[in-house]
């Protein structure tokens, strides 16, 4: 099993402070690092349910929750529909929910995922392998034009419009049959200076894409205010400034949400040198609180749904 840190466990044990007998959400369940944390300190009657996509990652929580026995629930899907899960478990209201965006360690090292720049593998990028279009066929569907939007839109990638047009080309040679052509045609594009890979942003926006990350993301911030307890709290970690911003105004512009976290919280000095691949983690806290004007607030939010 890969090496697996949960980001700013301690900072999300702070916020969400899990108590005996309460029910928790981690709605990207990944390795389980911050399922196990919550199930620890929610002893002995919390419940938590776990949800991801990716059902590899699920197989491998399995194992490392397995000593909590009915305590933990496992979902395979996608957090955006976190309602119709708690739905169908009979799970009107929870204490607390969480969700950690970034890539897991899993899906990273290795390479058939094709997540990462690093290692040669096919161009595929699901988190959930067993639905939707890979990246390389997105890149075969989408012209020029809309590739080099993808590209500006989601990986805020400057030189958008070139690497685009490199990459078709590419592709219409054969000369892009995985993540090291791409990351190598990317070099070429924009060179290899300073300290981050020159093709970070572009796996971004093609793994986003893949993923209908930033959709997912919007279903779950529209969802989650309704289904938290009075009291309960959400805590959200972002990985880049797309995801920041989506959940910064969520947690600001929801009447039934009281932000806790007035900037994002990072990680120490301390974390870092343990978990170098947190160091773009980004945190943000709100408490679910009485709506702003009563309850019909509340039911004019949820008909936008």
């Amino acid at each position: 099993m890969p090496a697996h840190i949960p980001v700013l466990k301690r900072e999300v044990l702070n916020w969400l402070a899990p108590k005996p007998g309460g029910i928790y959400v981690d709605s990207t369940l990944g390795l389980g690092g911050h399922a196990e944390a919550i199930l620890e300190a929610s002893a002995p009657h919390g419940v938590l349910i776990g949800i991801d996509r990716d059902t590899e990652a699920l197989a491998i929580a399995r194992e490392r929750l397995r000593r909590f026995g009915g305590r933990v629930l496992f979902v395979h899907g996608c957090f955006g529909e976190i309602r119709n899960h708690l739905r169908g478990l009979g799970i009107e209201g929870v204490d607390g929910v969480i969700a950690d965006l970034g890539v897991s360690s899993l899906q990273l090292e290795d390479a058939e995922r094709g997540f990462s720049f690093r290692l040669d593998g096919p161009l595929d990028m699901r988190m959930d392998r067993g639905s939707g279009l890979s990246a390389l066929e997105w890149i075969q569907r989408l012209n020029e034009e809309a590739l080099s939007e993808v590209l500006f839109r989601y990986g805020e990638e400057p030189k958008a419009r070139a690497i685009a047009r490199a990459i078709k080309r590419a592709h219409a040679q054969g000369a892009l049959r995985g993540t090291r052509d791409l990351a190598e045609l990317v070099w070429k594009v924009k060179g290899r200076r300073g300290r981050r890979d020159p093709a970070t942003q572009v796996f971004q926006a093609l793994r986003i894409l893949t993923n209908d990350e930033l959709g997912e993301l919007e279903r779950w911030l529209l969802a989650v205010p309704g289904l938290l307890k009075l009291g309960g709290v959400v805590v959200a970690i972002a990985f880049h400034s797309l995801e920041d911003r989506l959940i910064k105004r969520a947690f600001r512009s929801d009447p039934r949400l009281e932000p806790l976290t007035r900037k994002p919280l990072v990680p120490g000095e301390g974390e870092l040198r343990e978990n170098p691949r947190a160091r773009s983690a980004r945190l943000r806290a709100a408490r679910r609180s009485e709506a702003k004007g009563g309850e019909g607030v509340v039911h004019r939010v949820e008909e936008k749904k």
